[in-house]
C-alpha cells in the first residue's frame, strides 16, 4: 500500500475515534449524587504524597489528563486562567497526570501551571473510574464543592462550562 494512503488511513482513524469520544463524552456528562469524594494522596513531582484531603473545604476542579492527549493540552491554558480568576474564592484546580514523571516534567518546563500537579501515571485510570469516568476517557474532570462530587465529565471542557457550574456553588458558600 502507498505511504501516503497509509498516512491518510492512520489520520483519518484518528480523527474518526477523538469524534467517538467527543460524542460519547458529552453523553456522559452528568450531575451526581452528592456523595462523598473518597480520600487518596498521590505524588507530586518532587515525589512527595499529597493527600486530596490537604484542599477540603475548598471547590475542587479535579482534571485527569496526560501530555500525549491533545484536548487534554487544549484545555490546560483555560484551567490556569480559570485558576487565576478563581484563587480568592476558594477554588482550586488540581491536575493529576496519567503519564511518567518524565513525560509530565518535560511538559511542564515549556507551560507555566499555576495548580498542583499530582502524578498517578497509568493507574490513575482506575482512581478515575472510582470517581465516575465509565468511559475510561481523558481528559476526565470531577468538580467537587466540600468534598461531594457534583459534576463529572469525561472529555475537554470549556471555560463557559466549568463557570456554568462552579458560579452557583460559589454563591452558596
Amino acid at each position: 500500500m502507498p505511504k501516503p494512503l497509509l498516512i491518510f488511513i492512520f489520520i483519518f482513524l484518528i480523527l474518526v475515534s477523538a469524534l467517538f469520544v467527543n460524542h460519547q463524552s458529552q453523553k456522559e456528562q452528568q450531575v451526581l449524587a452528592p456523595t462523598p469524594l473518597i480520600d487518596f494522596s498521590l505524588a507530586n513531582l518532587a515525589g512527595e504524597l499529597t493527600p486530596i484531603s490537604k484542599w477540603r473545604g475548598k471547590i475542587l476542579i479535579i482534571n485527569f489528563w496526560a501530555t500525549w492527549c491533545p484536548p487534554c493540552l487544549k484545555e490546560i491554558p483555560d484551567f490556569i486562567t480559570l485558576q487565576n480568576e478563581y484563587a480568592d474564592k476558594n477554588v482550586q484546580f488540581i491536575g493529576i497526570a496519567i503519564d511518567t514523571p518524565e513525560l509530565v516534567a518535560d511538559y511542564l518546563a515549556f507551560i507555566n501551571i499555576n495548580y498542583p500537579i499530582l502524578m498517578a501515571e497509568v493507574e490513575g485510570q482506575q482512581l478515575a473510574k472510582q470517581l465516575g469516568n465509565r468511559v475510561n476517557a481523558v481528559p476526565f474532570t470531577l468538580i467537587v464543592n466540600a468534598n461531594t462530587r457534583l459534576f463529572s465529565s469525561p472529555g475537554e471542557l470549556s471555560k463557559a462550562k466549568i463557570r456554568q457550574i462552579i458560579d452557583p456553588l460559589i454563591q452558596q458558600e
